[in-house]
């Protein structure tokens, strides 16, 4: 089982309509990411930093290829995109990786 973080930031002001649309997550989106293989996945707010964790039951390149090609992951994205920062790597333009320096099972 692969282990996944992210990093984000709500829009300032945003945190209650953030957690807002979490508490009413669509069930088709919750199937999407079980699909996927998503398990024990949750997410920590403090002030506007956001963090993700989850467990991928097939493997993390799995998990991305099921919601890459995902039509209800694309709307979620959309849905959230008004309120969610992710901050990008200058050289690749793809969203920052999180690299693990320690675990202790």
């Amino acid at each position: 089982m692969e282990r996944y973080v992210w990093k984000a930031s709500v829009a300032e002001g945003m945190q209650e309509e953030y957690k807002r649309r979490h508490d009413e997550l669509w069930p088709e989106m919750e199937a999407e990411l079980k699909e996927a293989g998503i398990r024990n996945y949750s997410i920590w707010i403090c002030g506007r930093e956001l963090f993700g964790y989850y467990e991928c039951s097939f493997g993390r390149t799995h998990s991305a290829a099921i919601q890459a090609r995902s039509e209800i992951v694309r709307r979620w994205n959309e849905y959230m995109s008004d309120i969610l920062i992710f901050e990008s790597d200058p050289s690749t333009g793809k969203r920052r990786s999180l690299t693990e320096v320690f675990y202790l099972a």
